[in-house]
């Protein structure tokens, strides 16, 4: 809810954002000490009420807008347009993830807003940006995925495409819009302007298609197949998951210090001096063979088991955590990466903690995700000089 002490101390953010890509964007901003103000719409935003009914709000939404004020306006009134305006006066960023056209259509886009306040920094998460020929294109996490060809090189060879678990590029468009914003704020110490910032989940997630793109263009255009748990070019071995007593390990070999310690270590030193796999490349060639003598030693262990020995060896393995083991883990408590919080609703919640650290920054308070329309009152009454008796008469009107 903004804080003193901190990166963006002072800084006011007005979020628009829906779903994932702008309010995980959002969180950032107020986990780095903005104050952040989440604008719903009178009944809410879809993530409100996604999976637990119309009365009490999802664990996803707390999750996303924690430290945020909540305030409502109908942006199709005219009434709710002309409030939004008088709230751009007096904030620094705002954040939207409309499908491409919607803010324009309200007498809300960039070219406007920037008249009533030119230092305002105008934030648009997109799924393909404003321009070129998909711009408006339906763009959720699903079929972003699709479009840009993570779904085609994910998955096992005899398998359909498929989609990565999480909302790969929801979250990491609302990562990169972080950093443009970022970005136009020290910017704006040098010219005193705002200008727009862009972020496309299209463009955001091409980048992670490095390791095969590298293998379509060895292969001079003929498109690698899908490799499951292996990597993603074909060009690592040993590189992927294993079997253990209790669930799998995750095991890469990136040099031959590596894999000459784990072979060693599984009883197969003799594989470490044969020519036909001394580099990971020739390695590959013969990559069934590779993964079922790694298999075999794994199959006999316990997972920690397992790592630790290699940890030992300085090979990188990982087991495969569960998410009860995840929401549980000693490391994440450690770090405060998750915390309990009390929700008004829900009581003790789990929730994330801020990813980024900054040594001159203090530790954030966390506090709940706000009720609808929970700051309406605060929040017109600060910013906009609006008292209770004009509050309740918008109420009425259903502009908030």
């Amino acid at each position: 809810m903004g804080t003193t002490g901190m990166a963006l101390s002072g800084i006011k953010v007005l979020d628009l954002g829906q779903i994932y890509n702008g309010s995980y964007c959002g969180l950032l901003l107020g986990f780095l000490g903005a104050e952040v103000i989440k604008l719903e719409p009178p009944t809410g935003e879809n993530l409100r009420k996604r999976t637990e009914g119309q009365q009490v709000d999802s664990y996803a939404f707390n999750l996303l807008n924690l430290n945020k004020k909540g305030i409502t306006l109908n942006l199709k009134h005219p009434t709710g347009k002309a409030m939004v305006k008088e709230l751009v006066k007096k904030v620094d960023i705002l954040i939207e993830n409309f499908a491409t056209g919607v803010m324009d259509q309200l007498g809300l886009g960039y070219g406007v807003l920037k008249e009533i306040n030119p230092r305002l920094i105008y934030a648009s998460g997109k799924g393909f940006g404003s321009t070129g020929p998909y711009s408006h294109f339906l763009a959720m996490d699903l079929t972003v995925q699709a479009m840009s060809g993570l779904m085609s090189v994910t998955g096992f060879p005899d398998g359909p495409p498929t989609k990565c678990g999480p909302a790969l590029a929801d979250f990491m468009g609302g990562v990169t819009l972080l950093s443009g914003i970022l970005a136009a704020l020290y910017q704006r110490e040098h010219t005193q302007k705002g200008q727009w910032v862009e972020s496309s989940m299209h463009e955001a997630i091409l980048p992670t298609l490095t390791s095969q793109l590298e293998g379509y263009f060895r292969l001079k255009g003929e498109a690698p197949e899908r490799t499951g748990n292996r990597h993603g070019g074909l060009s690592t071995c040993p590189y992927s998951v294993y079997e253990a007593q209790d669930g799998y390990v995750a095991i890469i070999c990136v040099n031959n210090n590596h894999w000459h310690s784990l072979c060693k270590i599984i009883g197969r030193e003799e594989l470490a001096k044969e020519e036909k796999y001394s580099t990971n490349l020739k390695r590959c060639a013969d990559i069934d063979y590779i993964d079922e003598q790694i298999n075999k030693w794994t199959r006999t262990k316990k997972r920690w088991e397992i790592h630790n020995i290699l940890f030992e060896a300085h090979v990188p393995c990982a087991p495969v955590m569960k998410l009860a083991e995840v929401v549980n883990d000693p490391h994440h408590l450690e770090r405060s990466m998750l915390q309990d919080i009390a929700h008004p609703e829900k009581g003790s919640v789990r929730v994330f903690g801020n990813p980024i650290h900054l040594s001159e920054n203090k530790p954030i308070k966390l506090t709940a995700a706000p009720l609808l329309g929970q700051d309406n009152d605060t929040v017109f009454g600060e910013l906009l000089g609006l008292g209770p008796d004009k509050i309740k008469v918008l109420k009425e009107q259903d502009v908030i």
